[in-house]
Formats: C-alpha cells, sequence, structure tokens
C-alpha cells in the first residue's frame, strides 16, 4: 500500500510538472508575439522585456533569442561609445552567443556577432566570426568582402597615424622610404588578404559595387607604401583607377536596372 500510494504521489508530481511546463511554453509564446508587436511599431524597449519573458519562461525559444538580439540591435549606435549603448550591442551579442549554443550552425547569428564587433571597433573577434561563417556557407559574398572592410581597416589605420607623425597633407604622398618599408612589411599580408577576400566576393557576384570600391581604397593602400618602387606604386594606382571606373559602371548599370523595373523597384539579386 505504501509503495502504491509513492508511485501515486510521484506520478502527479509528474504531471504537475508537465503541466506548468506546458503552460510556460504558451505564455512564452504569448510573450513572444507580444514583443513582435512592439517590435514592428518601433517600441523596442517593450519588445526587450516581452522576448526577455519569453526567454525566462521557455529557454529552447530560440526565435525569442533571435528577436531580442534583433530589438537591442534596434536600439544599438555605432561608433557611440556611451555605457548603455555598449550594453546593447553586448546584450544583442550574448544573445546570438546563445543561440549558437543550441544552434552551432546558425550562419546569421556570426554573422551578427561580426557585424557588431566590427562596428565596436574589435576587428580579431569580427575577422573569427566571419570565417566561422564562412566556414558554413562558403557562397556568400558578404562574408568576403567584410573580412576585406576589416583588412583595409587595419592596414590604413596605422599608415594614417604615421602621416600624422610626419605632417602629411591628406594629398602628400608619403616619401621617407623607411617609413615606407616598415608599414610595407607590417601590413603586406594583412592587404593581400584585402585584395584575395574581395576578388572572391567579386567572383560570386559580380556587379558587387561595394567590393569594387574597396579595391580600389586597398590598391591605393599598397601604392602608398611602395614609395621606394615607383613601377609597381605606378602599377598599383592604375590599378585603383580601373576599379573605381569598374565600381562607377557597376552603380550606373543598378541605377539603370532600377528605373526601368516596374515603379522603380529593384529585383533582389541572388548571391
Amino acid at each position: 500500500m505504501k509503495v502504491s500510494l509513492r508511485v501515486v504521489v510521484l506520478m502527479a508530481v509528474a504531471a504537475l510538472a508537465l503541466s506548468t511546463a506546458g503552460c510556460d511554453k504558451l505564455r512564452a509564446r504569448d510573450q513572444l508575439n507580444k514583443g513582435v508587436a512592439s517590435y514592428k511599431n518601433a517600441r523596442y524597449e517593450q519588445a526587450i522585456e516581452h522576448f526577455k519573458n519569453a526567454v525566462a519562461l521557455d529557454p529552447s525559444l530560440l526565435n525569442a533569442k533571435l528577436y531580442l538580439a534583433a530589438a537591442y540591435v534596434a536600439q544599438y549606435i555605432p561608433g557611440v561609445d556611451s555605457p548603455d549603448n555598449l550594453a546593447n550591442a553586448n546584450g544583442a551579442i550574448d544573445q546570438y552567443k546563445a543561440v549558437l549554443a543550441q544552434d552551432p550552425k546558425n550562419v546569421n547569428s556570426m554573422k551578427g556577432i561580426a557585424g557588431l564587433s566590427l562596428q565596436m571597433k574589435k576587428f580579431d573577434d569580427a575577422r573569427s566570426y566571419y570565417k566561422k561563417a564562412i566556414d558554413l556557407d562558403q557562397n556568400d559574398p558578404e562574408a568576403y568582402y567584410s573580412i576585406g572592410v576589416i583588412d583595409w581597416t587595419m592596414a590604413f589605420t596605422p599608415r594614417m597615424e604615421e602621416r600624422a607623425k610626419l605632417g602629411l597633407r591628406p594629398d602628400e604622398p608619403l616619401k621617407d622610404k623607411k617609413v615606407c618599408a616598415k608599414l610595407r612589411d607590417a601590413a603586406a599580408p594583412i592587404i593581400q588578404d584585402g585584395i584575395d577576400n574581395l576578388n572572391k566576393a567579386l567572383s560570386l557576384r559580380q556587379d558587387y559595387d561595394d567590393a569594387m570600391a574597396y579595391m580600389n581604397l586597398i590598391y591605393r593602400e599598397k601604392a602608398d607604401r611602395e614609395c621606394d618602387e615607383p613601377d609597381e606604386r605606378a602599377a598599383d594606382l592604375k590599378t585603383a583607377d580601373d576599379w573605381v571606373d569598374k565600381a562607377m559602371a557597376a552603380k550606373k548599370a543598378k541605377a539603370e536596372k532600377a528605373a526601368n523595373s516596374p515603379q522603380g523597384i529593384t529585383v533582389d539579386q541572388s548571391k
């Protein structure tokens, strides 16, 4: 009799637990739906609270974490380093990481972390997550392009710092051969990596005008370090100018296509 009573009690407890879990899942979806409604109406702080509630009620609800990350991103202003603003960026990154803990192949979360890290100037983190995204989708031109942007930025910053030390005008080329050699040796692998990634992006999207624009910029980075190699400098500047022409032609073609589309609508292009 005692054994039977114990079994009955355990069954009752289990049933109660299942009932509570089921109710929590329903409440979580209700909070998710309310959060989505607030998000669509740009009430992001209200949306964040609803999504937080949904995650707390049902930690397995992946969409709630993705929407919570999106709501934090909507509140984030790139380039502003105030504690509240950085808390929004880090809050989004935390949610993307929580998604990846459940779904390690979630490319959008990887790119979300990468993009925020890039905006926060955490270049190593950004590069790492873009490379992880590429490992999962090797046909995504935007990931290759983004690494190219990171490479250009990492080359551009120290060169401008050296120029400032020398008191050079914006249009004045570097002439100090020692400085050129120092900058060239330090950035050569980064610049080549940028060129390679931008080329890969362009092989996947032939009319990628943003990638063309950065090809121009990164070849100018290369050329500005070649003050002791005039022939190579001239060749790289010529290549940079060619990419400017290609970028302008691509933009013009897109504008013409948009103008000729019904009601000026541009058809979404495949990768």
